[in-house]
């Protein structure tokens, strides 16, 4: 039977309405989850396989991927690339519920099941035992799981959905990369995301901070370790171990990136549509996929605001992708990806360069004008042009207002509240940090000046993925957008914030800034900044608006979304992807003693009753709103009447 099913997904497409996906091969169909059952859609099947995609490079919707025009062709005059594929669908596709989710791969790796399913790596990349499931969300609702692979400048191994796309052999260029080692190593060896056409090429200075002029002090120096690796030797005083390195070399043979947005598309579109017995969601010549969900986290997230942007929610044929998109921790920024030699692995974090190519106009969903670039765009621009739109849910950690400028979100470049258009909605999960996996625990980073935030952001994101499969099938509008806004007062400037100083939680208004700069130049000749406003903090030291989890409504400590950096570590800059947790005085006395104005827990409930009954309370509005399900309110009621909540994460 498995070989039966390896040979029909080997089976060669030639019909020409199938998108662009000529070929797809199954290479694994078997039992995931060790045979869980999950409720009325059963067990599910594993089916990993490779799909080849064959572009078109003068389709209009093609020509937008940067040197495809150069790409090698095959005998058909098409550019070609391969993109692993995973899938998980119910056995029996008829018991499926026609939701296909694609999370898109985070550097190769699955992270949907970690946020939905609660589940543990390495187990959400396999899918192999009954524990991989996690709580079993997803499967429960009946949900197909798609992963494509779309980033080439990474390998194809067990555990890594890539991309083998087309490569411009003998194509040179030049190459910038930053590096923060936040370590004392020396030399310090790193990786360079493209091979060195030449060593002469090769230089590195370095600075405290990225407004300090770059310098080339005594005893700084770098070296080729081999075609990819290079070795900086540090200087011995002047900087800390947060100082910014900068490398720039000149490049060989760079990978069409772009062809990533291609590939999802297409094999979607392909999953989608197609009835073929080469299509692993088929059933009796039909597909049994209804709408389809795109999502992804961070870098991910990233990518489905570019994939918008770029007008690859619009397949070969006209025809709708994605229904609707989740990005989820992407802020208002974008990717380096649809650009020769760029860096879709990497993003600048603070103290980094504040106009890197993940952070370029536009940032918002409805058509800005931009000053600084001459330039008049939105995301959703080209989408409305061909009616190929998806209904938009963002959702962002706190961390993404103070590091990745998640404000430009809802203001124009000069600063001004702006509203959403009417397809689109945002959140912030206000409290979390950047992206935590189920199960953690406060902890302490060396470069990190504060306790780390724990804060999963399951419970509130199981919600809206259920709005969202509402919004798509019966139309029922999801929650309202919950997010800070300058026509609120909700959303101010960084230095005003915090409204009264608090012991052991500082804060001085760091925040990641936005500029504009020419990046044809080397080095980037910066030409503006933008406006970048932060939440305003309540008494605790939280963000007022957003979706208040249980830990912010009846809370015990005070959970950022913002970490500074330890002293010699570049201080007073944001420690990247953390939060803080601190928690609040037992008693009245032992508050005042530190200076704390913060209510002590003794103040805020009188007993373990009074507490369990503000849990109760706050999880009732929260499933009233739609921003929490009925059964992590139970489980999350359940450990507060315990005498557990305060190990929510």
């Amino acid at each position: 039977m498995k070989r039966l099913a390896v040979l029909a997904g080997m089976l060669i497409l030639t019909t020409p309405v199938l998108a662009e996906v000529t070929g797809f091969e199954v290479t694994e169909d078997a039992p995931a989850f060790a045979g869980r059952s999950f409720g009325e859609a059963g067990e599910y099947r594993r089916i990993t396989g490779r799909a080849t995609i064959a572009l078109d490079p003068a389709d209009p919707r093609n020509a937008v991927i940067a040197d495809i025009d150069l790409a090698p062709r095959n005998a058909a005059g098409r550019v070609e690339a391969i993109a692993d594929v995973a899938i998980l669908r119910p056995a029996d596709p008829a018991r499926g519920s026609g939701t296909l989710l694609l999370d898109v791969p985070n550097r190769g790796r699955k992270l949907a099941p970690q946020l939905f399913d609660d589940a543990a790596q390495p187990g959400a990349n396999n899918a192999a035992t009954a524990e991989d499931a996690g709580i079993g969300f997803l499967a429960g609702r009946g949900t197909t799981m798609v992963w494509v692979g779309w980033q080439s400048d990474i390998p194809s191994i067990p555990g890594q959905l890539a991309l083998a796309a087309p490569v411009l052999r003998g194509v040179r260029g030049p190459v910038r990369e930053e590096f923060v080692f936040d370590n004392s190593r020396n030399p310090a060896t790193v990786t360079l995301a493209w091979p060195l056409a030449d060593t002469a090429s090769l230089k590195v200075t370095v600075r405290q901070a990225w407004s300090d002029p770059r310098q080339t002090p005594e005893g700084l120096s770098v070296r080729a370790v081999d075609e990819k690796r290079v070795e900086v030797s540090r200087p011995a005083q002047g900087f800390d171990a947060g100082a910014l390195y900068e490398v720039t070399y000149t490049g060989r043979d760079p990978a069409v990136l772009g062809v990533g947005f291609a590939a999802v598309r297409d094999v979607a579109s392909f999953l989608r549509r197609d009835g073929s017995p080469a299509n692993p969601l088929a059933k009796a010549g039909r597909t049994t996929v209804h709408r389809t969900i795109g999502f992804g986290v961070s870098q991910s997230g990233r990518f489905l605001r570019d994939f918008l942007h770029l007008g690859f929610n619009e397949d070969t044929q006209g025809r709708v992708v994605f229904d609707g998109l989740m990005p989820h921790v992407a802020g208002a920024r974008r990717m380096a990806t649809n650009v020769r030699f760029g860096q879709p692995g990497r993003n600048a974090r603070h103290p980094q360069d504040p106009a890197w190519q993940a952070d370029t106009f536009p940032f918002t969903y409805g058509v800005l004008e931009d000053p600084l670039s001459g330039r008049r765009d939105g995301l959703l621009l080209r989408c409305r042009l061909s009616s190929t739109c998806p209904k938009v849910m963002q959702s962002d950690s706190e961390h993404e207002w103070w590091a990745s400028r998640a404000s430009l979100l809802v203001t124009d470049t000069a600063g001004h509240h702006i509203d959403l258009p009417p397809d689109v909605r945002a959140y912030l999960i206000a409290g979390t940090p950047h992206f935590e996996a189920p199960g953690g625990t406060t902890g302490r980073i060396e470069a990190a000046s504060l306790p780390t935030n724990p804060m999963h952001a399951g419970p509130p994101m199981r919600a809206l993925l259920a709005a969202m499969e509402s919004w798509l099938a019966d139309g029922r509008e999801p929650p309202s957008s919950r997010v800070p806004m300058r026509s609120h007062g909700t959303l101010v400037a960084a230095a005003a914030a915090m409204p009264a100083p608090i012991p052991g939680l500082p804060y001085a208004g760091i925040h990641t800034s936005a500029a504009y700069s020419d990046q044809a130049v080397l080095p980037p000749q910066e030409i503006g900044r933008y406006p970048v406003f932060v939440p305003r903090l309540d008494g605790d030291g939280m963000s007022i608006a957003g979706v208040r989890a249980l830990q912010l409504a009846a809370p015990r400590a005070s959970y950022t979304g913002w970490n500074p950096r330890a002293n010699g570590f570049s201080p007073m800059t944001l420690y990247p992807l953390q939060g803080a947790v601190v928690p609040f005085a037992a008693t009245k006395e032992a508050r005042m003693a530190a200076g704390d104005p913060r209510p002590s827990v003794a103040e805020r409930y009188a007993d373990d009753g009074a507490y369990a009954a503000a849990v109760r309370a706050a999880a009732a509005d929260a499933v009233a709103e739609r921003l929490l399900l009925p059964a992590d309110a139970e489980a999350l009621i359940a450990r507060a009447e315990n005498g557990r909540m305060a190990q929510l994460r």
